[in-house]
């Protein structure tokens, strides 16, 4: 159980850390999460300061990073200070064409100032997880990694706090900001912080554990194999594939001796599209791939299932909903990649999408005739539905199409917007739609096929951990995502009430859920998937879809809007 007096000092700590920066909105891209320029090499000092980072390199050793600060058992004598001194993000814009990004520097925000004592600990009782892992063995590893990469969840979440496997993750933000926003977002308090505690008490979560086998790993028993895998990802700067270079690969490489080698690519190095890459791995074109639902959902809308804009409106939801859906959309997957192996998921923190506009989207008649920017087929049935027109642009088109007013809107990340510069074309931020997703990473099955048993089941362990670890780190990167466009300068207009009712009562069930019927062909198409929403979504969203495609309400009994 957690320590109620260890969460009421970190409580105390980041109280007077989050009032300075102002309430954040609970979650609110393309499915992903904003990009860090790292570079995975040699051990390097954790960076204090908002310091550039290099590009990224193929996969080697990560840098590690230095241990967490203490947290102290008495309150503070002073509020923490505010990290003002740093830019949002570590990134460095991509390059869209045909105008070339400026490279001015991030607008420094106003200091805050701190207040002269320290901010009294909340009333109210810290929450207590009540979910313990049935293994006890895992005690003795949780104790032994607490504080840092590789920390897990065994019934104390102070073990949870620490600092990244690699300086990119933390956005180059100050080491201290990073441990007491992380605290502020797993414990979440009062005045709009969220915790993230349902992570680790969840079925999902659980399983991981049992997949990772930490008490009891496959031992090796090959020797001479050797297996040269390139895993191509969205763009390596993606904090999930930072992770996978950082994290996976090294740690692969080195319970295998050296058998088995990641490499990481992105789609734009090997001049990809999102829409091939299932078949591109189907036909071994590809090793090992990083899978969208929302770019290959043309060719297989059925996994659309996996990224139905505006019907969740929690990050809590949004992850319980998507962890009930895996095996599904997993079996999906396997499916339509000809036999290929699902070896684990990407979680996209910091995914809520927000629409980046000149003038304020503030009402559904703000919406009504404008060109926004779109990623897949449900966003663009999302803007049709807000009196949108959707306008189909790559990631790297989004910078110059805002700059000539191509474009009078798009819709993306809110840490990907950070990335892409779009405070310097953009005046505001609406939204969110909320995401707490993720993609899954597909290994081709005749390269699958010829890996020992050993080093196969060493690999899926070895893919649980980075889960486990990526989970751990999610918090912060959703507590961030829209701090980060405001330090920017960015205005946030959160959806009205008016605007979320006209999309609840309208835009999901006349525009977002029909349009996925159409392109499943449903009724005539698509009923297992239409089943599977019905039984494992529909108990989340409270809108269920009849045998006749039409979409009726019903109650919700699953998740924390369960009545």
């Amino acid at each position: 159980m957690v320590k109620q007096r260890h969460v009421a000092v970190i409580l105390v700590a980041v109280l007077a850390l989050t009032l300075a920066l102002g309430p954040l909105a609970c979650g609110g891209g393309d499915g992903g999460s904003g990009m860090v320029e790292v570079t995975v090499g040699p051990a390097t000092a954790m960076p204090t300061t908002a310091a550039a980072v290099a590009a990224p390199t193929a996969a080697q050793e990560p840098t590690r990073v230095a241990p967490a600060p203490a947290i102290s058992t008495q309150a503070p004598g002073v509020a923490p200070p505010a990290p003002t001194a740093a830019a949002p993000a570590a990134v460095a814009a991509p390059q869209p064409s045909p105008t070339p990004v400026p490279t001015a520097a991030v607008p420094q925000p106003t200091a805050t100032p701190e207040p002269a004592a320290a901010t009294p600990a909340p009333t109210a009782p810290a929450p207590e997880p009540t979910a313990i892992p049935s293994d006890p063995t895992l005690a003795p590893y949780a104790e032994r990694h607490a504080g840092g990469p590789g920390a897990i969840y065994v019934g104390d979440a102070t073990q949870l706090l620490g600092l990244p496997p690699h300086a990119g993750l933390m956005f180059n933000l100050p080491q201290s900001f990073y441990t007491q926003a992380s605290a502020a977002a797993l414990f979440g308090l009062p005045g709009g912080v969220p915790g993230h505690l349902f992570i680790f008490t969840s079925d999902y979560y659980q399983e991981l554990l049992e997949t990772a086998k930490l008490s009891n790993p496959t031992p090796l028993t090959s020797s001479g194999q050797s297996f040269e895998i390139q895993h191509v990802c969205i763009d390596r700067r993606l904090p999930t594939c930072v992770l996978v270079q950082s994290y996976w690969a090294p740690n692969l490489e080195q319970r295998t001796n050296g058998q088995v080698k990641l490499s990481v690519s992105s789609f734009a190095e090997l001049g990809l599209a999102g829409p091939d890459t299932l078949s591109q791995v189907a036909d071994g074109s590809l090793d090992m791939v990083n899978i969208y639902t929302g770019y290959v959902a043309g060719a297989h809308p059925a996994l659309e299932v996996q990224s139905l804009w505006g019907t969740v409106s929690d990050w809590e939801t949004s992850y319980l909903a998507l962890t009930d859906l895996a095996p599904d959309v997993d079996r999906l997957v396997v499916d339509f990649s000809g036999g290929s192996q699902v070896l684990n998921r990407n979680w996209f923190a910091g995914s809520d999408q927000w629409f980046y506009s000149k003038e304020p989207l503030e009402t559904p008649a703000d919406f009504q005739g404008k060109k926004i920017r779109t990623h897949s087929a449900a966003m663009s049935d999302f803007i049709r539905g807000m009196g949108g027109e959707p306008v189909e642009l790559d990631v790297t088109e989004i910078y110059s199409s805002m700059q000539i007013g191509t474009v009078d809107a798009t819709v993306t990340t809110a840490l990907l917007g950070v990335n892409g510069r779009l405070f310097e074309v953009s005046d505001h931020i609406a939204g969110p739609l909320i995401g707490f997703g993720y993609t899954n990473n597909v290994i081709n099955k005749d390269v699958w096929d010829r890996m020992p048993a050993d080093l196969q089941q060493i690999m899926i362990e070895e893919g649980a951990k980075m889960e486990l670890e990526a989970l751990r780190l999610a918090p912060f990167q959703n507590f961030v995502a829209l701090e980060a466009n405001k330090m920017a300068g960015l205005k946030p207009i959160p959806f009205s009430e008016d605007t979320l009712r006209h999309i609840n009562e309208t835009v999901v069930p006349e525009h977002i859920l029909p349009g996925w019927l159409r392109r499943l062909g449903y009724p005539e198409r698509g009923q297992q998937i239409v089943d599977i929403y019905n039984s494992k979504s529909a108990p989340y969203t409270g809108l269920r879809i009849n045998a006749d495609g039409t979409v009726e309400r019903v109650t919700i009994t699953k998740g924390p809007q369960a009545e």
